[in-house]
């Protein structure tokens, strides 16, 4: 999976002012990537990559369309490889016996928690999961060893302290192996048989 250097998430409680944001930063700058979409319940995000400048005159952009709508946000100028493939979907099935647990209120807040934990520790990214199935909350999973872990699951709340909204967190040391074959199948309940409970996809 390609990388960029810079990465930004606007999240917008409006879908009409989010496609309108999303259409605006497209034509503002020439970005590496962009994926925009709903997320529940009833947000819109908008994710983009690129090199450092492009991306940050779209997020400019994104702010100025956005008005009151946007309840988020998030522009990381130099973002770590993993935190940027988490936040495109791919998933980790590195061995670890340690978990660590980010729970935040919104889903900028996830990807800085996320940028901020594998800088800061010796961990992985295990997962990371914006709005779909979560009634619109990011939830980060990161496993290590446990002083590792407790290292990156408190740099990564720091930084998702940084934004409003609540942050919930946990460290579960020597986590049971039936724990662990369940979060590599899929860590929504049903997920590794195709069904979620939201009655949606994988």
């Amino acid at each position: 999976m390609t990388s960029h250097p810079a990465i930004a998430l606007l999240q917008f409680d409006s879908i009409a002012v989010g496609m309108r944001a999303g259409d605006g930063m497209a034509k503002r700058a020439p970005l590496g990537a962009l994926k925009a979409g709903t997320v529940h319940p009833g947000s819109y995000l908008i994710l983009v990559g690129g090199d450092v400048a492009p991306v940050q005159e779209a997020y400019i952009e994104g702010e100025r369309l956005g008005e009151d709508s946007l309840v988020d946000r998030i522009l990381l100028s130099e973002v770590h490889s993993e935190a940027y493939a988490a936040a495109m979907g791919q998933r980790s099935s590195a061995a670890y016996n340690t978990l660590g647990v980010i729970e935040t209120q919104w889903l900028p807040a996830a990807i800085h928690a996320a940028d901020a934990g594998i800088k800061g520790a010796s961990v992985q990214i295990l997962e990371l999961r914006l709005g779909d199935g979560l009634g619109g909350k990011g939830l980060l999973l990161m496993g290590g060893d446990i002083a590792d872990v407790q290292a990156g699951v408190e740099v990564a709340v720091a930084a998702a302290n940084q934004h409003h909204g609540e942050v919930r967190h946990s460290v579960i040391p020597s986590l049971a192996e039936e724990m662990i074959a369940e979060h590599r199948a899929a860590s929504r309940f049903f997920g590794a048989h195709g069904v979620s409970n939201d009655g949606g996809g994988k």
